[in-house]
């Protein structure tokens, strides 16, 4: 029974990505057909960056897109208004009036318009005549959206999972059977090893919580028209830094002992071991953020290129092998997607055990 709902779920994960890699196919149509100088990389850019409307699918006016809320923090106070006012202008060309100011899109940056400018087109030139202001952005932006989509997603299945074990101490059933498997993966195979038997409870929600959100959030970017979080540099570097943070507070005496004036060596080596050491206590966090964002942001450029690669070349003949090898990559980027959960949360927990380990003292 278990395996027939696994080859369910197995089936409408390869459908899912395989509609993933046409739905960019049909949208790179929709795309060259109207404009014939086909940029890869600003379709590739477009596709892997951030923007204030959640878009799906289509184009202009007849595109499917979400709206979201656009929060700006200007001298004037705060200015709200949703990003459908900007009708799927990213150009400049659009004004949006709130709180008294004039707003423009620009490339997804928010300026603000000086007092009595009147804009037709808002280029780099005129943006750099008129010493426009950009706009301190709070947007709900489709990185942050997706993020709080991940959050919901976490809360359901993890309350869900609690409820089971208050009312019954037997096994759970079904998918929370496989998130319970998982749970214990990350205990006994990432914490527990890692960090030591003593101390390895205190630090498991940090570690599930990271494990989860990257995981679920990889597997929601593979879905036609989802956000690129992990692929987003401030995101990872805001996980790097929680890293850090615990790494450094849960630090002992030992860890900062052999950080600043290692034990068992010459003195006149120690300074230039502890210059080493304490450079290698903020790489480490740097190379966690680095890994995840150039894995995840790799993996959605190859198959976009691939599939650039039709209409760079124009021969219908190229897409009988572009369109495979793409839907290979997608596929291939499912497993990359819990392999690179793995990677952050295991090596976090390196990181972190390095910090509280004990050591002999002869």
């Amino acid at each position: 029974m278990a395996t027939h709902k696994s080859s369910k779920i197995t089936v409408a994960l390869m459908l899912m990505l395989i509609l993933n890699s046409f739905a960019s196919f049909a949208q790179l149509d929709t795309e060259g057909a109207v404009d014939e100088s086909f940029n890869p990389t600003e379709m590739i850019m477009h596709h892997i960056g951030d923007s204030h409307g959640w878009h799906f699918f289509g184009e202009g006016e007849d595109s499917f897109t979400l709206p979201l809320p656009v929060i700006l923090w200007t001298d004037k106070g705060i200015a709200t208004f949703m990003s459908s006012s900007f009708h799927h202008d990213v150009e400049g060309e659009h004004v949006v009036e709130s709180n008294g100011q004039k707003f423009v899109n620009y490339h997804e940056k928010i300026h603000v318009l000086n007092e009595g400018e009147v804009m037709l087109k808002y280029d780099e030139e005129a943006h750099a005549a008129l010493n426009a202001n950009v706009a301190f952005d709070l947007s709900i932006t489709k990185n942050v959206a997706s993020m709080l989509l991940t959050v919901i997603v976490m809360l359901i299945l993890f309350i869900g999972l609690a409820g089971h074990y208050k009312k019954s101490k037997s096994a759970p059933k079904g998918f929370k059977n496989i998130l319970e498997t998982l749970v214990i993966f990350v205990r006994d195979e990432i914490a527990r090893p890692q960090i030591g038997d003593k101390k390895f409870m205190k630090f498991m929600p940090f570690l599930l919580t990271v494990f989860f959100f990257i995981w679920i959030t990889n597997l929601l970017g593979l879905l036609p028209g989802a956000a690129n979080v992990t692929g987003n540099i401030s995101v990872t570097v805001a996980l790097g830094l929680f890293t850090l943070a615990l790494t450094i507070v849960n630090g002992n005496k030992d860890y900062w002992k052999h950080v600043f004036w290692m034990p068992g060596i010459p003195t006149a080596v120690k300074p230039i071991l502890a210059i080493v050491e304490i450079l290698g206590v903020f790489i480490k966090p740097i190379a966690l953020m680095i890994r995840l964002f150039a894995n995840i942001t790799a993996g959605h450029i190859i198959t976009l290129s691939l599939i650039g690669l039709i209409f760079i070349l124009e021969n219908a003949g190229v897409a009988a092998i572009s369109v495979p090898f793409a839907v290979f990559i997608t596929v291939l980027e499912l497993l990359v997607a819990f392999l690179q959960a793995f990677i952050f949360t295991l090596l976090s927990a390196l990181f972190i055990g390095m910090a509280v380990q004990e050591h002999e003292h002869h």
